[in-house]
């Protein structure tokens, strides 16, 4: 039976969980395949530590450039990480005609049209389905199984981190604080989580869906962004009676040649199947104009998860080399010739209905100097509710408002904080479907 030599840089989590499936599954693997998978080199700092996996001799080494070097592996799986180390190894892999499985989506959406390029030119790929929604096909969905499709627009949670604070938060009152202790806790949380909590993990993962939907040269830069900081047991216990749930949202929209990607605390309604994804799982809906909506669900992260979308793009790639074909997938889902540079909508330009907390000082009249400013920018309110709970000292004021223009409720905001009974910033939350 053929051997297709694999060589794999970065044993943490998902590394050492590749490395699993490669050998307790390298039968299965091959009756489907019809050619052996090898595990013939694997690099990592720490190689005599205990992974509960027994490794052939000579397959473990400190040097990762000894794996890209190695003339006898075809593919390389890089689980490292990061922007340096990890970017010079899958360029020196690519220069020596090796293809590439990465789940560095921070490297991709930072570098992925230069390292595309490279690989196109050198006639080799790049494949990435582990670097968004883990075990969630969703690289594999768009490029393939919607190929015939206008892409509309994808909506959904890509944070495991951050869905398990909320739905946390959701189900027991606690405070984020407490909630975000407790993810860390059970492991779904880093000791810095900036990156989750704050939106960036799931904005690199909105450039890349961004790009493979819509032919767009992949463009981080100009993705707006929130994290859930600022959401607290009140704003989730209001959305709740008002027959919404709070979620983490990554969006992207294509229309009138621009592109609107944001990720945001987003309001959704209960009949969303998405407000009814909780604790660390991740969904997405895809909208396609053949298709319509359709959901994928399931584990975005961890080691199984993850690295058994890794071990599809590696089969995936093995069965080109099978065929001696030189015919993969297009990277990016497009032809290189129709990447485009498609502009970004700004987030000023976009309209939505909105949630808006204000904490105002105990005393007549403010109610109706928050709603004559709203009303001055054409902001019409839905509801109020005014809490006898005080948060910090001061009343908590709850609106859920009409349609109405972004750049206009930041103009309202604006001056509706210059006012001396106004204690805090006012967090607004928008609201999608």
């Amino acid at each position: 039976m053929k051997e297709i030599n694999v060589g794999i840089l970065g044993l943490g989590t998902v590394g050492t969980g590749i490395a699993k499936i490669l050998i307790n599954n390298g039968p299965l693997i091959a009756s489907r395949l019809g050619a052996k998978l090898v595990l013939k080199k694997a690099a990592d700092l720490y190689i005599d530590k205990d992974r509960g996996i027994y490794f052939d001799k000579d397959v473990l080494t400190t040097d990762p450039f000894e794996v890209v070097n190695d003339p006898k592996i075809d593919i390389i799986l890089e689980m490292i990480g990061g922007q340096t180390i990890a970017k010079d190894l899958i360029l020196k892999a690519i220069e020596n005609g090796k293809h590439i499985v990465t789940a560095n989506k921070a490297l991709l959406s930072s570098q992925g049209g230069m390292l595309f390029k490279a690989a196109a030119e050198k006639g080799v790929t790049i494949a990435f389905e582990p670097s968004v929604g883990g075990c969630m096909p969703i690289i594999k969905t768009i490029r393939e199984s919607l190929a015939g499709n206008n892409i509309q627009s994808i909506s959904g949670i890509l944070n495991g981190t951050c869905n398990y604070i909320l739905s946390k938060i959701t189900s027991e009152g606690v405070s984020f604080e407490d909630a975000l202790a407790g993810a860390q806790t059970a492991g779904f949380a880093e000791a810095d989580p900036t990156l989750d909590i704050e939106g960036y993990d799931t904005a690199h993962k909105l450039a890349i869906l961004s790009s493979i939907a819509f032919g767009m040269e992949i463009n981080l830069k100009d993705i707006y962004v929130e994290g859930i900081t600022s959401i607290s047991a009140m704003d989730i216990e209001f959305a709740r009676q008002s027959g919404y749930r709070i979620k983490l949202l990554a969006i992207t929209k294509f229309s009138e040649n621009a592109v609107d990607a944001r990720v945001h605390p987003t309001m959704i309604p209960l009949s969303n199947p998405l407000s009814h994804v909780d604790g660390s799982l991740n969904a997405v809906i895809i909208s396609g104009d053949a298709v319509g909506d359709m959901m994928l669900y399931g584990h975005g992260a961890g080691m199984m998860p993850t690295a058994s979308a890794a071990i599809s793009d590696v089969i995936d790639i093995a069965r080109s080399l099978i065929n001696n074909s030189a015919s993969f997938v297009p990277m990016q889902s497009f032809q290189v010739a129709q990447i485009r540079d498609i502009p970004f909508r700004s987030i000023d330009d976009i309209s939505s209905c909105y949630y808006i907390r204000f904490s105002a000082k105990d005393q007549p009249g403010v109610l109706s100097k928050i709603s004559g400013i709203l009303g001055n920018h054409q902001i019409s309110i839905k509801s109020v509710h005014q809490t006898e709970q005080k948060l910090n000292g001061a009343v908590p004021i709850m609106m859920l408002t009409h349609v109405a223009k972004e750049v206009e409720v930041k103009q309202a905001l604006a001056k509706i904080s210059s006012l001396d009974a106004i204690t805090s910033k006012p967090v607004v939350i928008r609201i999608e479907g």
